[in-house]
């Protein structure tokens, strides 16, 4: 099941901002959570490897069903098929979903945000209406707010922020609300900070 408690609880736990926002800094909060938090240890080798599992899956809020099936089947099948490694296939997959684009557009503020944005049916996907946060877009895909929600009160006003890096692989209309997918997320531009390879090996020892 996908984990639904405090996100902040999270972050204290793998000792890193998770979800990329200042609300999630943990500098000040370096114990971990819970009553014997400042006394855990992690220095075996399996250790560290699930925690920087827990990382990569939590930064982009899957569960452990979904995540397993990402690192297993898709993308270890399409680096198979289409000759790339498997962290970058896994690394694509992870970046090129509905939210996870949504989120880096700037449209929405957070990860938590765009899935929910998603899942509520707010944007369209080339035209349609669209619910599913993990659909994988390709490039030529767009995303774009239904007309009657301009006027929301979460949207309305609302602007993307201009200092924000937006990935250049998406292109981003801040007056209409609209994202279109340019290109497929590349390994080397690496928004996340967990080892994609370490992942990779602790499914392989598990």
């Amino acid at each position: 099941m996908r984990y639904t408690g405090p996100k902040f609880k999270l972050c204290r736990r793998e000792q890193v901002n998770l979800f990329w926002t200042d609300k999630y800094d943990v500098k000040n909060r370096r114990s971990l959570p819970g009553q014997h938090g400042s006394s855990m240890k992690r220095n075996s080798e399996y250790g560290k490897l699930l925690r920087n599992k827990q990382v990569l899956k939590r930064s982009y809020m899957l569960s452990e069903k979904q995540f397993v099936k990402l690192v297993h089947e898709t993308s270890a099948r399409y680096s198979k098929n289409h000759n790339i490694s498997h962290d970058e296939a896994l690394y694509m997959f992870l970046e090129a979903r509905m939210d996870s684009i949504l989120y880096r557009s700037g449209i929405a503020k957070t990860m938590m945000q765009a899935r929910q944005m998603v899942n509520h049916g707010n944007f369209l996907l080339n035209g349609k209406k669209h619910n599913i946060p993990s659909t994988f877009l390709k490039p030529g895909d767009k995303i774009t707010l239904k007309e009657k929600l301009k006027a929301s009160p979460l949207f309305a006003g609302a602007t993307v922020s201009k200092t924000l890096k937006i990935p250049s692989r998406i292109k981003v209309d801040r007056n209409k609300y609209e994202v279109e997918v340019l290109a497929l997320p590349k390994l080397w531009e690496l928004w996340t900070n967990a080892d994609i390879l370490k992942v990779i090996e602790f499914y392989a020892r598990a």
